[in-house]
């Protein structure tokens, strides 16, 4: 038998006679069980926003994006586009054209990309399920769609014959302009559609049809800047990006979703990081409790330990009993806190308790990865606050 681990359960489920001690172990171990809870209800809750925030991104960002390792554009021939329809990895793919340009409506300038898609595009990204207003563009035609922040700084709606949204983009070339078309292309559009997705996306793009960007960009039908891809369901990146470099023979680069959105991803990993380090110091105040817990008992039972001591145990068995006795404290607790946690998160998950707005739930997920998190954090932390304690031993037995 384990002799201190025998006596750590004995005296963790007996009460002291000494109400101030039980009521500090008592306060201990609820500070370890809300601090637990909360971390993991926190975790929870951040993994939820981060993947709602990164939802938005996935209405205009594809799997993978293939772009030119050199310039503005890639060529696209017939045998690249017979390679990446054979192939199996690829469920689409989508040309695109993305430039900056100037848009121009009664007298009010915005400037913006145009994104000229081909018809592909709604199966790459999911940008239909995001208007609001209006209809998705029609192939070969001068229609566009616009976001919702271009349309309001505008004031621009849809179908307005009488006043045509003008695009102007710049000409290459030398020497003295004359007049205005000399220096740029002007294309009239045909508003149909609006959409909204978030501010700085909705800031963003103005979505025409493909042969109209190149067109506007004096570019030839093969040229494009950008080719999207989607993949088929557990296909591994990895292997599509090799399939991708051998159909380009290497002289592309190519981002995925993280990569497309790499300054997002690092703010919402930092944010974590943060929030994870804020309740990890909340666990470390409510271990103070454990360790003045743990010594105000090593005092109570100072006599009984001098006994022990007498009948041939060692010192470091007496500190091993009170570092049990925190483990097991902390464990208890722990679990106890991590199940209230996890039963919070299911019935946000179902019952959506908590509303951010009145049609929109706190977003929060369950993740396994979570569960790791704490029991790590509270292990690890459980062990130093009870070995601190622990130490404490020798001092008072001599």
């Amino acid at each position: 038998m384990n002799f201190p681990l025998y006596i750590a359960k004995r005296y963790s489920i007996s009460f002291s006679k000494n109400s101030a001690i039980n009521f500090i172990t008592f306060i201990a171990s609820i500070g370890i069980i809300a601090s637990s809870m909360a971390l993991f209800v926190v975790l929870s809750v951040f993994s939820g926003l981060r993947d709602f925030s990164l939802s938005f991104t996935n209405a205009t960002d594809p799997d993978l994006r293939v772009q030119p390792l050199q310039g503005k554009t890639l060529i696209i021939s017939s045998e690249i586009e017979k390679e990446l329809q054979q192939s199996s990895l690829f469920s689409s793919y989508s040309k695109t054209i993305e430039e900056r340009v100037l848009f121009y409506y009664k007298e009010k300038e915005q400037v913006a990309y145009i994104k000229g898609v081909d018809q592909n595009f709604e199966k790459v990204t999911d940008i239909k399920q995001h208007l609001y207003a209006g209809n998705w563009l029609e192939n070969q035609s001068n229609e566009v769609v616009i976001g919702s922040e271009i349309s309001r700084k505008l004031n621009l709606g849809l179908f307005d014959f009488n006043n045509a949204l003008e695009v102007y983009t710049p000409k290459a070339g030398k020497g003295a302009i004359n007049n205005i078309e000399d220096a740029f292309t002007i294309k009239k559009l045909a508003p149909t559609g609006i959409f909204s997705i978030n501010e700085d996306i909705d800031n963003k793009y103005v979505f025409s049809d493909l042969s109209l960007a190149q067109n506007l960009l004096l570019l030839k039908p093969n040229q494009v800047s950008f080719v999207e891809i989607k993949l088929n369901e557990g296909i591994d990146e990895d292997q599509a990006i090799s399939e991708l470099n051998r159909i380009f023979k290497n002289q592309i680069k190519i981002k995925d979703r993280t990569q497309l959105n790499d300054a997002l991803y690092k703010m919402l990993n930092s944010e974590n990081i943060v929030v994870y380090l804020i309740f990890t110091l909340v666990i470390i105040i409510a271990l103070f409790n454990l360790v003045g817990a743990l010594i105000m008992m090593i005092i109570d039972k100072k006599n009984n330990l001098k006994t022990l001591l007498s009948l041939g145990s060692l010192k470091t068995d007496l500190a091993r009993i009170f570092l049990y006795q925190g483990l097991l404290i902390t464990f208890t607790g722990g679990a106890l806190g991590l199940f209230l946690g996890i039963i919070l998160v299911l019935l946000q998950q179902q019952f959506s308790l908590i509303m951010i707005t009145p049609s929109l739930a706190y977003p929060v997920i369950f993740e396994i990865q979570n569960i790791a998190i704490v029991i790590i954090t509270i292990t690890i932390l459980g062990y130093l606050a009870s070995m601190i304690a622990s130490k404490s031993v020798s001092k008072f037995l001599q």
